[in-house]
């Protein structure tokens, strides 16, 4: 194992186009609401009206979609011509301030992962806080924070992302200043350094994967990741010659969405069903997923179907490498399949489905460590055996 700082990688790393990070001060307009519910909304007669969509799934149809080319359009748009200093939600509009509207708002960020507006909307708490002690606003934080990972129980990440917000923040007392005010200022300089640490891992863990990408491979990437885009976009202006396939990932057809963005950067893609993995591994160099969750045991949760490419790529000694933020890492020891909470989803075969045929609405599968290869973070490139020494050092 061997890791690097965050703050090294970012001084030292020079790109030929100087292009500038994207502000976090933008907020782009959702997409038309169309677009979004389509993935979330059930076209199957058969399918359970009642059966409860979890936020979880119904996030991910709204960020991953194949959103339309109206909305791109409109959204570089509000990129480009968005001006003027970030407000906070308390303040923009006089009204009280809500953690949940907070995160809302950051959330309609399309390159903004959920657990970073979490994190987001926990720093603007306590900037708007109007506690007067130390217990006062930890307990405001708490509150908080239990608001958010209520808001979807699913989410994995979003749960590990508040639960290390507020073990960052925290690590700090009242009676090392000489007031409340100061341990305060404190701890909004916290909240907003964890903020930006998590913002820029994306960028880190692209940098750092880039030495296990060789010209002429070949890369099978399954669904949609933002961080594996990131790595693989980060290579192409790199210029180096690899081509990758992508599954189709159904059924919210997140694997279209990649391969659109990375005809984009002229690299060529090559679409498979998802059936289709086995058929072609002999073909493929190496494996890049991404995660929802990194667990204790070095395994990870993430979309359905993972587990089984893993599982091949094992098999036939190809590499299988994680691409996961460190806000992912989750207290969480799953010993099989069913020992984490299900994120349902809709499901539409395409065709009537009988009444009395059960249907299988589970978003994610569980991939033990013995089938990944490494986990590159922004802590470093980890094996899946050190995750749960870094876990003790995330929760200390």
């Amino acid at each position: 194992m061997w890791r690097r700082s965050a703050s090294f990688i970012l001084d030292k790393y020079q790109t030929t186009q100087n292009e500038a990070l994207p502000s976090d001060s933008i907020t782009l307009s959702p997409p038309p609401l169309s677009a979004s519910t389509a993935m979330a909304a059930p076209q199957n007669p058969n399918f359970d009206q009642n059966m409860s969509i979890s936020a979880y799934y119904q996030t991910r149809a709204a960020h991953h979609g194949v959103v339309t080319s109206d909305w791109l359009a409109q959204a570089q748009e509000a990129a480009t011509t968005a001006a003027g200093p970030e407000v906070d939600a308390g303040v923009r509009s006089g009204r009280t301030f809500s953690v949940i509207e907070e995160f809302n708002s950051w959330r309609k960020q399309p390159d903004l992962a959920e657990a970073v507006a979490a994190i987001r909307a926990l720093a603007a708490v306590i900037r708007n806080s109007e506690a007067n002690t130390m217990m006062e606003l930890e307990i405001e934080l708490k509150k908080a924070s239990d608001s958010l990972k209520s808001w979807d129980s699913t989410s994995i990440s979003l749960t590990a992302g508040c639960d290390l917000f507020m073990r960052y923040v925290t690590r700090t007392s009242a009676l090392e200043y000489e007031d409340f005010n100061s341990a305060k200022s404190r701890l909004i300089e916290r909240a907003e350094k964890f903020g930006e640490i998590s913002y820029k891992a994306r960028r880190i863990i692209a940098m750092l994967s880039q030495d296990f990408i060789f010209d002429g491979c070949t890369i099978l990437v399954h669904g949609f990741s933002r961080v594996v885009l990131e790595v693989l976009k980060t290579a192409a202006q790199n210029k180096k010659l690899f081509r990758v396939f992508c599954t189709e990932g159904r059924p919210d057809r997140t694997g279209l969405r990649l391969s659109n963005e990375l005809a984009k950067l002229d690299v060529p893609v090559k679409l498979l069903i998802d059936s289709a993995v086995a058929y072609s591994m002999d073909e493929v160099d190496m494996v890049f997923v991404g995660a929802d969750g990194v667990v204790e045991s070095g395994g990870i949760i993430n979309m359905m179907g993972t587990y089984q490419i893993a599982l091949v790529a094992h098999s036939m000694n190809k590499p299988v490498y994680v691409a996961a933020e460190s806000y992912k890492f989750a207290r969480l020891y799953p010993l099989d399949q069913k020992d984490m909470a299900p994120a349902l989803r809709p499901i539409d075969f395409g065709v009537p489905i009988p009444s009395k045929v059960e249907v299988e609405t589970s978003a994610r599968d569980y991939t033990p460590p013995q089938y990944l290869t490494l986990l590159f973070t922004d802590l470093g490139v980890l094996t899946p055996s050190v995750v749960s020494d870094e876990l003790i050092q995330l929760y200390l």
